[in-house]
């Protein structure tokens, strides 16, 4: 009995978190209105259309395509990821198997460099060099997600020091006794293109990196790099695999390939059993910063609160206490009564947001949808429609409070998912099956040098 309690209870958590998530759209799809019908003021007009294009692109479309795709995507493998708007990202083009240390060992060995976690510093530190054209040879890549989850870490090659351009790819850990569809067991998935210029995302008109069209390109690069390291590197190839298609990623960029899936065996890789550096440090569990961002508004909403009740409470201005009217005088201890309460709502729930509470993201959701609400009816029952500011500066903080902790990542941080098991059978050496002769040699038969493998890509790409 119990158990079904349990589910109950869990079936309307989530119902909830839909309601919240579609809440979010329509909201945001208001306040932008808002914005381009009352924003417009003489010497306004630049800044408007800046404001509207942020609050579009980086609001209101990406919520209504996360709508949108829970409706119509597929939520099973279809060797495609999802970016983080719900969009059909990067192909998988790419399988290995090993353990996590021979993936590190090889990649490093190879000339790859481990790409930062994405945050506001190295999300900043991307743009900035970006714009100056400074090398930055760990930049961050954009969280794409396959079996639910973001990439477990990714790789990049940085080309000629311009962080616009560069070879990278990520990777994600199968779930424990997970088969590719016809049977194939893996270890790790993994979606490799080639990001060849910055521009704007034909979805969502967001900054982005474009990828070069041919992503079979970019595979081939990356498995001739791995296997100049050591030819023990066993190799074989799944053909027709995706079924070659022309296609486009969550950015709007083409895609060409011809659907092969190589899978890479590392497991007898003598770099990592030599003591190559194995697994990068463990990332510290930080909120996300959607997290962060709601935390901060929360925070300093109860400190406004808490700094109005001291001065309705002791009069911290004498000058105000004397223009307030007689009657309204013996008031002033009940208005800081009721703005210290919201004030120890406001940083409870926050500290209890911090700890990871689902129940303190939900309530923190609800009042901001809630004073949505109160502005609709308030704007709507008084025909008021003022200017930018006033009651739309609340009405932004609680839209954008809103949109951040009914996001999928807010989510995860206050009620996490178990992550797929991962068994360690990778660590034993498999015999892989030849793989094509036209395309991939056999162990022991790599690419002598790095300028073949450069050759070899150069040449698929002439040939595409």
């Amino acid at each position: 009995m119990p158990r079904k309690d349990d589910e109950t209870k869990a079936g309307i958590a989530a119902g909830l978190d839909r309601a919240l998530f579609t809440a979010g759209g329509v909201v945001s799809l208001w306040l932008a209105y808002l914005t381009l019908q009352e924003g417009i003021q003489p010497g306004w007009p630049m800044l408007l259309v800046v404001v509207f294009w942020a609050m579009v692109t980086y609001l209101v479309l990406p919520r209504i395509h996360r709508i949108l795709t829970r409706i119509y995507v597929p939520d099973y493998f279809i060797g495609r990821t999802r970016t983080a708007d719900g969009l059909l990202g990067d192909p998988v083009n790419l399988a290995m198997l090993g353990e996590a240390e021979h993936i590190h060992a090889a990649m490093r060995a190879a000339g790859w460099s481990l790409a930062d976690e994405l945050s506001f510093s190295t999300g900043w530190r991307i743009v900035v060099s970006s714009l100056t054209r400074r090398t930055y040879r760990t930049a961050p890549v954009s969280p794409l997600f396959l079996f639910q989850r973001r990439q477990d870490f990714a790789y990049q090659q940085e080309v000629a020091g311009n962080p616009n351009q560069r070879h990278h790819v990520r990777f994600w850990r199968c779930p424990d006794d997970w088969l590719l569809p016809g049977g194939t067991r893996v270890d790790w998935l993994a979606a490799g293109t080639y990001d060849r210029s910055v521009g704007l995302s034909l979805f969502t008109f967001q900054i982005t990196h474009k990828i070069a069209a041919d992503v079979d390109a970019e595979r081939d690069h990356i498995v001739e790099s791995l296997r100049l390291v050591d030819p023990a590197v066993r190799l074989r190839v799944i053909e027709g695999f995706g079924a070659g298609y022309h296609s486009r990623n969550g950015g709007g960029d083409l895609i060409r390939t011809d659907g092969d899936l190589p899978i890479v065996d590392l497991g007898g890789m003598a770099s990592a059993q030599a003591g190559t550096p194995a697994l990068p440090p463990t990332p510290r569990a930080t909120p996300p910063l959607q997290v962060l961002f709601a935390l901060g508004v929360t925070a300093i909403r109860g400190l406004v609160y808490l700094l109005l009740a001291c001065f309705a409470f002791w009069g911290a201005s004498p000058a105000l206490v004397a223009e307030v009217d007689a009657e309204l005088a013996p008031l002033l201890p009940v208005v800081g009564i009721g703005l210290a309460a919201l004030a120890a709502i406001d940083l409870g729930l926050g500290a209890f947001l911090f700890t990871r509470h689902n129940w303190a993201r939900m309530t923190l959701c609800c009042l901001s949808l809630a004073n949505a609400a109160i502005v609709f009816v308030s704007r709507t029952m008084t025909n008021d429609h003022g200017r930018l500011g006033g009651d739309l500066a609340g009405l932004g903080l609680s839209v954008l409070v809103l949109l951040a902790l009914s996001s999928e990542a807010a989510r995860e941080y206050t009620h996490p998912r178990p992550r797929p098991g991962f068994s360690r059978r990778s660590a034993r050496p498999r015999q892989l099956g030849r793989g094509r002769d036209d395309q991939y040699s056999e162990p022991g038969e790599p690419p002598t040098t790095p300028a073949d493998a450069e050759q070899a890509v150069l040449r698929r790409r002439r040939d595409g």
